[in-house]
């Protein structure tokens, strides 16, 4: 059984879906080098414009690190103190590709379950979350003496400011989908076995909009995030000149004018 499943949906859509609902899709060593793949192949091929991670099953969008394996995370249980270093300052994650900010594409999360300790740093990745009404969100693995390592200390209080994350990381306490969707974790909230359809429809949005911008501005926006008004400022305007100059724009200007349905010749 393939622990990561991809497909490509409508040609610009990349499906990248957990499949190991017999350990609620918790992720092992080559389930993190699977996702590490799909990531980079999402990031590194032209044709692909938005990614949709989601997990099989009704019950679990992704429980984190499956800790009867966690010996296969990450440098493994034998590595020197040199070598734990090493991947601490400049590996790309435990479970596959978390630790990076180089996906100026969308990225989606249809949380089909629970997203749990890591699985909570999986769906903290995407740009958006599509939450079924019985899935829940927990830093689970406090209660086990497991820290978060996957980006989940710097990304949920950026999602949801820090009082909030706080509250989650300190007391690892389940949060369901109705709150949520009230803190910011949520984007939005469908039923139950609806959040991968719901995804795709966002999806096919975003591949018809010119990309330039719309990457410029993620890229702009989640860098610029923990930098001075001043500097976030000058990023904008820096990455803002690759869409200023980009085609797109000044077909989409030229339609508006003439009233009519613009050709963006970027998404032929």
């Amino acid at each position: 059984m393939t622990k990561v499943e991809t497909k490509i949906v409508d040609s610009h859509i990349l499906i990248i879906r957990l499949n190991r609902p017999d350990v609620r899709n918790a992720i092992d060593g080559e389930t993190a080098a699977a996702l590490d793949e799909a990531w980079t192949t999402f990031r590194d091929t032209h044709d692909l414009r938005v990614a949709i991670v989601t997990g099989t099953g009704e019950h679990a969008f992704c429980a984190g690190a499956d800790l009867g394996a966690v010996h296969t995370l990450g440098p493994g249980p034998d590595a020197s103190p040199g070598e734990r270093r090493r991947f601490a300052l400049h590996g790309r994650g435990y479970i596959g590709y978390s630790r990076q900010v180089d996906i100026d594409k969308p990225i989606l999360a249809a949380i089909n379950g629970d997203a749990l300790a890591g699985g909570l740093e999986l769906a903290c990745m995407a740009d958006m979350r599509i939450v079924e009404r019985h899935a829940r969100f927990g830093v689970t693995c406090r209660k086990r003496g497991v820290p978060l390592v996957d980006g989940g200390t710097q990304r949920l209080p950026r999602l949801i400011g820090l009082s909030r994350a706080m509250d989650l990381i300190l007391t690892g306490r389940f949060v369901d989908a109705d709150e949520a969707l009230q803190i910011g974790l949520a984007n939005r909230v469908v039923e139950t076995g609806q959040s991968l359809d719901a995804a795709l429809d966002i999806a096919r949005e975003l591949c018809e909009v010119p990309q330039t911008a719309m990457r410029t501005d993620k890229t702009a926006a989640i860098l610029g995030f923990g930098m001075s008004l001043e500097e976030g400022l000058r990023l904008e305007a820096l990455l803002g000149q690759y869409a200023l100059a980009d085609p797109d724009l000044f077909e989409g200007a030229l339609a508006f004018k003439q009233k009519r349905p613009p050709k963006f010749q970027h998404l032929d």
